[in-house]
């Protein structure tokens, strides 16, 4: 039964679209099964009918045109119920209903599951016999594994179909979630992307020139028979003849006019070069991997192989630089920071990756520089949108592709709504961050890039109260010398002297893997990550630490502070590392003083063990993303599970008062440096709980010092002894909103997505 799974599945994956994805599963499942009727049923998201979409053994006169209620039939049954149905004699069922026409009154046996996807149900699978049984337990164990199976399948096929009838119908649209990446909100037109030599990437796209494309296609088939022939002969003494002979292999594949012919069908019909290579590869490597013989699969390799050969050659043959319309939403499936380079900033609007996550690197470019992001649009299907008119919602993740007169019109105002209220929060610049019966709250900052610095100073950060130091590492092809992290850092301090700046130590794993430096774990989050890493390869911390002192020499503004902290030796080995660090360079002859070191608190350990970890350091910082991520168990770069990630959530606030209490409780002063910081309603209950600073992206300082003054510090200890009694995230929100109105404020809250 597992191999017919995944067959069914990898054929269906192969499919060219929905419908032609619904026949396959039917037919398929009918044959591994051994029943004479398998039907499925979708259920429209607007009207929430479910409609007989395909079938196998019943009338196909009637598909797409009976449908049935959530609460008609059995079928209504199994989605309202959201499980599965076994019946030996269906037609004696109460909730048995016949549908003339369809033919289904002679089969007696019926078994139907649902199909669900992400909490909804997006249909139910039936099975039928005519003779009269209960399908046994493996049958129907099946049925419910296969429909599981299928339902992402089936998610991913109807979001490509509903691109598909987009390009065909006038006013057709869709939307497609993804995980918020940089706030605010992006109207403009795709422009598809793809990295080098990947086929699977490749954009569809129509040719202005078919000559021009076949020329190329042609060109870069020459030069990769050439390379083979080059390799054949490097390689000739030094392999076996048996190893030999694949060069052999790749040259027929090469030499075979029929998938070229295919190619040169598809050019010639207006498709470019790469994109009729991509689909035509595409197809035969599917062909292959489908089949059962151990050794023609192993061919789909060799063929994968030889396209991407093909398709670097076509990509690199472009010398024509790509064109950018005035609005671009650059689109991808794993964009990248040269990509981002690539694109002229003053056309650049939006930005949407299939994958990645609010960490990857891109996102935090993104957010430095301002651009609305989506990340993770797993099921986008990026290839088929080229040009395509697009909203980027980078408030609540959601991509509206080709959206309707009425979502463009809420967005349109969204957008001028943001850029009314950033003009009018200039104003508050220059003024203090106090309450309006005189509490200060200083506000700091959080960098990576230079390019922060003019616009924290602009809105008037305090302060850095985290410097990401691993971006530096990211952006080069090796560990950056110790002379190069001293100048990188020394700028940063020159930048923001005499204000403080809080340099944080290496901090790669989890998802912020280096190129050069890969860490590969079947659980990273919960794996080799921050000081965990640095203590491991303490060469790479004091070459760090000795780079952050020497460039702190004569403007004593730094602060040290250490990620991932889960126990308290973690804390004495570092201290030791850069008190020895401190000790070489006095002896060197460096006029320095040693800089306040902390700690952050982000695993839930380290809440347990805050008052211990603050008599050791001279200050705590809550990194409020991942304290929140292992408190609740949810990855929030996951679009699956990102629905349960919420900073109110009753068990984090408790913990980010702990903190505050054990910090204060030993005389330390705390801060929040994590998004937390940078949400304008839960500043309010950061501030009655008691943190000394709010560290966050440039683009939150202005609006968060706006509700600070708007707020009384003395109202809200009340707020927040309502909210540490509530039961749920919900309902802090809903106390929070209502504070927001109370003092004229509601415009700061983020806005929801149409």
């Amino acid at each position: 039964m597992l191999e017919a799974l995944r067959s069914i599945v990898q054929a269906v994956n192969a499919a060219g679209n929905l419908q032609a994805a619904l026949d396959i599963i039917v037919s398929r499942i009918a044959e591994v099964m051994g029943t004479e009727v398998c039907t499925v049923y979708l259920r429209d998201p607007e009207s929430g009918r479910l409609i007989f979409m395909a079938n196998q053994g019943l009338n196909p006169d009637l598909i797409g045109k009976i449908s049935l209620g959530p609460d008609e039939g059995l079928v209504g049954q199994v989605a309202r119920r959201e499980e599965p149905v076994n019946l030996d004699h269906a037609e004696k069922h109460p909730n048995f209903l016949y549908l003339p026409g369809i033919g289904e009154e002679q089969y007696h046996s019926f078994l139907g599951a649902p199909i669900i996807h992400q909490r909804t149900v997006m249909g139910v699978l039936v099975v039928q016999q005519k003779d009269s049984r209960r399908f046994d337990e493996d049958e129907e164990a099946f049925l419910v594994t296969m429909s599981a199976q299928l339902a992402g399948v089936i998610a991913h096929a109807r979001a490509t179909g509903s691109i598909s009838t987009a390009q065909n119908a006038v006013g057709a649209t869709a939307s497609f979630k993804g995980i918020a990446g940089a706030t605010g909100v992006a109207i403009g037109r795709a422009v598809v992307v793809a990295p080098i030599a990947e086929l699977h990437s490749v954009p569809r796209r129509q040719s202005d020139d078919p000559q021009l494309e076949l020329q190329a296609f042609q060109s870069a088939l020459s030069a990769v028979r050439a390379d083979i022939h080059a390799l054949s002969e490097k390689l000739f003494k030094q392999l076996p003849a048996d190893e030999h002979a694949l060069f052999d292999v790749y040259l027929r594949i090469i030499d075979d006019g029929t998938w070229a012919a295919e190619v040169v069908k598809k050019i010639n019909e207006g498709e470019w070069a790469q994109g009729a290579l991509s689909q035509v590869m595409s197809s035969h490597i599917r062909t292959f991997e489908m089949m059962e013989d151990a050794y023609f699969k192993e061919r789909a390799t060799d063929i994968k192989d030889l396209g991407r050969r093909v398709l670097a050659y076509l990509q690199t043959s472009e010398v024509e630089p790509a064109e950018y319309p005035e609005k671009t939403i650059l689109v991808g499936e794993e964009l990248t920071a040269s990509m981002l380079g690539e694109v002229p900033r003053e056309k650049l609007v939006g930005m949407v990756s299939v994958r990645g996550s609010s960490n990857s690197h891109v996102a935090i470019l993104a957010r430095a520089m301002g651009i609305p992001t989506v990340m993770g649009a797993a099921d986008l299907p990026y290839t088929q949108i080229e040009n395509a008119n697009l909203i980027v919602d980078g408030y609540s993740g959601y991509v509206h592709y080709n959206p309707s007169a009425e979502v463009y019109e809420h967005f349109r105002s969204v957008s001028e709504e943001d850029q009314v209220l950033t003009q009018g929060l200039e104003a508050l610049r220059d003024l203090p961050s106090e309450t309006l019966d005189g509490h200060r709250m200083p506000l700091w900052v959080n960098t990576g890039l230079m390019a922060d610095v003019a616009r924290s100073l602009d809105r008037g950060a305090e302060g850095v109260g985290l410097y990401r130091t691993e971006i530096p590492f990211l952006l080069r092809e090796r560990f950056p010398s110790e002379e190069e992290q001293r100048a990188i850092y020394r700028e940063q301090l020159i930048a923001f002297a005499p204000l403080p700046v809080t340099m944080r130590t290496l901090d790669i794993g989890g998802d912020k893997a280096l190129p050069y430096f890969p860490i590969e774990e079947e659980n990273p989050f919960l794996g080799w990550r921050g000081i965990r890493v640095t203590l491991d390869h303490p060469e790479i911390f004091l070459v760090q630490v000795r780079a952050m002192l020497k460039a702190s020499e004569g403007l004593n503004n730094l602060r040290i502070m250490l990620p991932m902290i889960s126990n308290v030796q973690e804390v004495d080995e570092a201290l030791e590392l850069v008190r020895r660090a401190y000790d070489e360079l006095i002896e060197d002859g460096w006029d320095i003083t040693l800089p306040p070191i902390g700690v952050m608190v982000e695993v839930p350990a380290a809440v347990y063990q805050a008052r211990q970890l603050a008599r050791r350091v001279d200050f705590l910082s809550v990194g409020s993303n991942d304290l929140t991520q292992y408190l609740l168990a949810v990855d929030r770069n996951n679009t699956r599970v990102a629905d349960l990630y919420h900073a109110y959530h009753p068990a984090v606030l408790n913990s980010l008062r702990q903190v505050v209490d054990a910090a204060h409780a030993e005389g330390k002063p705390v801060g929040i440096c994590g998004e937390l910081a940078g949400d304008p309603a839960a500043v309010l209950l950061l501030m009655a709980m008691g943190y000394d600073m709010l560290s966050m992206n440039d683009n939150s300082l202005l609006r968060v010092k706006a509700v600070i003054r708007s707020c009384r510090f003395d109202e809200l200890q009340s707020l927040l002894d309502h909210s540490m009694q509530v039961d749920t995230a919900d309902e802090v929100k809903s106390l929070l909103r209502k504070m927001m109105i109370d003092i004229g404020m509601e415009r700061l809250l983020q806005p929801i997505g149409a």
